[in-house]
């Protein structure tokens, strides 16, 4: 029988690139002529991407939001030098591993966004499986990534576990049918995590590896 998995969020869950996107999109709005303010911004992290451009850009004109979207991309593979795993990510994955669980990066990244990512962990070798943007018209909060990482992983939602930084992770996971662990290094409150269907929340992947003991990844055992 194949292995159950965990699956991750990236952005905010295992690298600390939140805030380089609220940062590249504030840029990215402030010279396409879109006024936005960065805490807005910082509130739609994490959702689909067309979802995020309509809700921020509002009533702004088609190629100015399209202008925004390529600069976003532009200002953020610039600030790629500054981003690192965030603490504990790379031992829980290897943790993760080691206790024969598959490791699944279920991410609604751009292939060239999640081309930086994996760089950045450099655990290629012990991820079982992948998404990217490419494999849904609409990602989260829609639940569709998430059933199509069980898929590519071969196992149904209750012999999987994912783990997420914002309230859209949670929302497609839920909706899908799989536990959600919270971590609140996105920069997303605890009430709100739990709020939206968090079994559990901890403050990092770091936090989450010194408790992994007594949470919902060591349940799949």
């Amino acid at each position: 029988m194949t292995s159950p998995a965990v699956l991750f969020d990236i952005d905010g869950t295992l690298v600390d690139s939140n805030y380089a996107h609220v940062h590249a999109w504030a840029r990215a709005f402030s010279d396409a002529g879109i006024a936005v303010d960065s805490w807005r911004i910082h509130r739609s992290i994490g959702m689909d991407g067309a979802k995020l451009l309509s809700s921020l850009a509002g009533d702004a004109p088609e190629d100015a939001a399209e202008r925004a979207k390529e600069l976003h991309t532009q200002y953020y593979e610039e600030l790629s030098p500054l981003l690192s795993p965030l603490p504990g990510a790379l031992d829980l994955l290897g943790a993760v591993a080691d206790r024969g669980l598959q490791v699944v990066l279920a991410t609604s990244a751009p292939t060239n966004e999640l081309a930086i990512l994996r760089d950045i962990l450099g655990v290629d070798d012990i991820v079982s499986e992948l998404t990217s943007s490419q494999d849904v018209e609409t990602a989260k909060p829609e639940p569709r990534i998430v059933d199509i990482a069980l898929d590519r992983a071969g196992v149904g939602a209750e012999r999987a576990v994912f783990v997420g930084d914002s309230v859209w992770d949670v929302t497609a996971s839920v909706t899908a049918g799989v536990p959600c662990i919270g971590v609140r290094s996105g920069g997303v409150s605890s009430a709100e995590l739990t709020e939206a269907g968090a079994t559990a929340v901890y403050d990092d992947p770091a936090d989450l590896l010194a408790h992994i003991d007594n949470s919902m990844i060591a349940r799949l055992e």
